[in-house]
């Protein structure tokens, strides 16, 4: 397994690279900015890249998958439920993406929009247990994605419980990989670690812990924080629905 995990600081973000070494295959997930560092990456670790993900349809930056793809001759790929302008690869909840000894199962977790998808991923080389999952902005460090950007409120929060229902019922020894922290506009209470694991995230998140459908939607439709500046182009232009600003 090799996973390489960049953090970004304009817009806040993470995004990873990860795969199978042995198999000379890898994937990225939620690229920002420049292509290079990715393509550098896997050429360090003698890989190719055969998968560029992302979790979303982005409203806080310009994803640059699209680019990534093309560059390393990589499948692009989004959730089956992401309507967009563009030719795309649609996974469904519960396909799997291989990469040589690495496999990574798709969750579709719809709340903080109606596609996203997290990647539940496992190393057969050391187990056949799942070692960790990339969340996105479903689940966060501290708290959960905010839900109103794609849809009402109240609807997405209804989704996200039930997405965040599936993700506590991972074992608590599974590592939260999530796609932003502290500093990002789309979670209200991220801390500046970058990871965590599932078991940690039902104890300390107080969003995460909630089991009561009513008292989670009162609890993610409270403070909800100002949108990312540009929200709706930005998720426009992400979606082929729009052209960059010049």
């Amino acid at each position: 397994m090799i996973l390489r995990q960049f953090l970004h600081r304009d817009p806040v973000g993470i995004s990873y690279l990860f795969g199978c070494g042995g198999k000379a295959t890898c994937a990225v997930v939620d690229p920002v900015g420049e292509i290079e560092p990715y393509l550098r990456a896997a050429e360090e670790g003698g890989m190719q890249i055969h998968y560029v993900i992302d979790t979303h349809v982005h409203a806080d930056h310009l994803s640059s998958g699209h680019e990534l793809a093309k560059a390393a001759g990589a499948q692009y790929v989004l959730g089956a439920k992401a309507e967009v302008d563009f030719p795309f690869r649609a996974v469904a909840d519960g396909e799997v993406l291989p990469l040589g000894n690495v496999t990574a199962e798709v969750l579709h977790t719809p709340g903080h929009t109606p596609e996203h998808i997290c990647l539940l991923v496992t190393d057969h080389m050391r187990t056949d247990e799942p070692w960790f999952v990339l969340t996105g902005h479903t689940l966060m460090v501290g708290d959960l994605g905010r839900t109103e950007l794609a849809t009402s409120a109240v609807e997405g929060a209804r989704e996200l419980f039930r997405s965040a229902s599936r993700l506590r019922s991972l074992p608590d020894h599974v590592e939260v990989m999530a796609g932003a922290y502290a500093g990002s506009v789309c979670g209200r209470r991220l801390s500046g670690k970058p990871w965590s694991t599932i078991g940690f995230e039902k104890r300390h998140n107080a969003a995460f812990a909630i089991t009561d459908e009513e008292v989670f939607v009162a609890e993610m439709i409270a403070e909800i924080p100002p949108p990312p500046p540009e929200a709706a182009r930005l998720r426009a232009v992400n979606a082929g629905l729009a052209v960059p600003a010049v």
